[in-house]
């Protein structure tokens, strides 16, 4: 069974790859970079047909002009096959695990083995070792060799890899080695030399995190009910008393920054993605914050970071808080009988004028000379709630334009307008973003830590919503490295640095993939290192409202939280090795 289950796995991981980079079969065009993929989906949007369709037009290595015919297929089918031998796949395994449909379709190398590292990663650790070992390659050398192949592609040093295989044994699993390597990385940091980490004091670890395991998941998961169940004010927010169940917390001390991070996803996820998140990133509890707070619309995040949390400030002026305060002219066209005072969470997509034509014909049928009945009330206020509608003329309602949307997001006036940028382009941009006011919130204690300014490492940049907080506050930005795929939102931040002349330096970079640890040596050279690593990867599989592939973690886009963080790890380790 454990055999059968390891193949399945395998060949889960190589279908998937050829599921998401094959090139389409008689469609010689590919999009430039992913302009149909809705990398960020929200909390509230149903994601339909999300095709991931910017594959890179690559071909295989040695196979100039390459086309899909038996020849070629089958020529680029040895060549794969070589391929996977060469990374440690046994050869029956490969052949069994990359037929589909009867054949093969051009891959990009390069991109498909980052692919596959990153679903061994996500669905079953390292699982193509296990293969190696169900396909009955049990030699000490294929598990020696792999092990240390496998280190050296998730970015580990060849002498630190090799100094953990040789104490640790070659027949120790793997994940047992990436702990010893971990907490070697960790007594360095203390000054204690990796050869002094003692094997038997990481078993003993190891035991006791054994024994206390099941109790610090169970406190995780009450303390996140607790949180989502609370009014989401995570450790604080201006004018609200902090319940008894909020403390002050004490994060271990090789967690403080800088580097400091912060990251930020929907708060609302499938079961136990922020207990994973929390795992990943230090066991550092998470805190579950709704805008509500700081704009006129609700938006439930979840944000892990080891930033200081007292002393922090608002941005200033503060924004309106409620809908009347927003949109005055709405007032004398609001009925009395909707009481609401507050926006739902602002989604990539928005009511149609079918929609509200409905609305009018409804009230105003019904309502003559009075209030409408219970029934089309409710009916109206459903629809008003769930599209995010306002009152713009006598029974006539509308859903927030783009200017609006950015009046609410907290950003500056026509950020997002003009260069090409549509009413729908820029519906999706914004639904994606960062509230600034809430952002700006917790990264205002930056302001006194660095009064010179701040080197960022923004993930997954978007519209540049953390960087808009950090200008806002008055917090210089010398250097700012923008990882982001969508083209669109690259020219909307360029823009933006452009028109508030900043002085710093702006770098675009348009895949996460791309920050190798190599680079990351660079720019750290560079600049003298990162002071934060801002970033909030997609959370298409983790919102409430997709119906279609809610994977959570495993998901297709959301598994890039796991980019996010072998980014902040790598960055951590290089500064403190410098």
């Amino acid at each position: 069974m454990d055999d059968k289950n390891n193949l399945q796995n395998g060949k889960k991981i190589i279908n998937e790859a050829v599921d998401i980079y094959c090139i389409p079969k008689n469609d010689s065009t590919t999009k430039s970079e992913g302009s149909d993929i809705d990398w960020n989906t929200d909390d509230d949007l149903e994601i339909e047909n999300a095709i991931f369709s910017s594959c890179s037009t690559k071909q295989l290595v040695g196979d100039p002009g390459a086309s899909t015919s038996a020849g070629n297929t089958s020529s680029s089918t040895s060549r794969l096959i070589t391929h996977f031998m060469g990374i440690g796949f046994p050869r029956d395994f490969i052949t069994r695990a990359l037929k589909k449909d009867g054949e093969i379709n051009q891959l990009p190398l390069t991109s498909l083995n980052e692919i596959i590292k990153l679903f061994t990663l996500v669905s079953s650790p390292f699982g193509y070792l296990k293969a190696c070992t169900a396909e009955g390659n049990t030699t000490s050398s294929c598990v020696e060799n792999n092990t240390f192949s496998f280190l050296i592609e998730m970015g580990y040093e060849a002498e630190e890899a090799y100094t953990a295989i040789k104490r640790c044994g070659k027949d120790t699993p793997i994940m047992d080695v990436i702990e010893f390597i971990d907490a070697a990385r960790m007594r360095h940091d203390a000054h204690v030399a990796p050869s002094e980490v003692k094997v038997e004091e990481l078993q003993s670890n190891r035991h006791n995190h054994e024994l206390n395991k099941s109790t610090r998941f169970k406190k995780r998961k009450m303390d996140e009910m607790a949180r989502l169940s609370n009014k989401m004010i995570g450790f604080g927010v201006p004018g609200v008393p902090l319940p008894p169940m909020v403390i002050n917390r004490n994060l271990p001390h090789y967690i403080i920054g800088p580097p400091y991070f912060y990251y930020e996803n929907v708060a609302l996820t499938p079961k136990g993605v922020w207990s994973t998140i929390s795992r990943f990133l230090y066991d550092i509890e998470p805190e579950f914050l709704d805008s509500q707070y700081f704009c006129a619309a609700q938006r439930k995040r979840g944000y892990i970071h080891n930033l200081p949390t007292n002393n922090r400030f608002r941005l200033l002026p503060i924004p309106p808080t409620t809908i009347q305060e927003a949109f005055p002219l709405s007032r004398p066209w609001w009925p009395a009988w909707d009481t609401r005072t507050k926006l739902n969470c602002l989604v990539t997509c928005v009511g149609s004028a079918p929609l509200t034509e409905r609305i009018k014909i409804a009230v105003e049928k019904s309502a003559e000379n009075e209030e409408p009945p219970s029934h089309i009330k409710k009916y109206v206020m459903n629809l008003c709630k769930k599209w995010n509608l306002v009152w713009v003329g006598k029974n006539r309602v509308a859903p927030l334009d783009p200017s609006e949307m950015e009046l609410i997001m907290g950003f500056p006036e026509n950020h997002t307008r003009g260069g090409g940028i549509g009413n729908t382009k820029r519906y999706k941009l914004l639904g994606n973003s960062f509230q600034v006011d809430t952002v700006a919130y917790h990264l205002s204690v930056l302001k006194n830590l660095f009064p010179g300014g701040v080197n960022v490492l923004s993930l997954f940049t978007g519209i540049g919503g953390a960087e808009v907080a950090l200008h806002r506050l008055g917090i210089p930005l010398k250097n700012v490295i923008s990882v982001e795929m969508s083209k669109t939102c690259r020219i909307v931040v360029q823009s933006w640095w452009e028109e508030t002349n900043q002085k710093g330096k702006l770098i675009h970079v348009p895949d996460v993939r791309e920050v190798t640890e190599h680079i990351l040596k660079k720019w750290i050279s560079e600049f003298g290192g990162f002071d934060i690593v801002i970033g909030g990867s997609p959370c298409n599989n983790l919102a409430g409202g997709n119906r279609v592939s809610r994977d959570g973690l495993e998901g297709q886009h959301s598994s890039l939280f796991y980019e996010y963080y072998r980014i902040l790890q790598s960055v951590r380790h290089l500064m403190r090795a410098s």
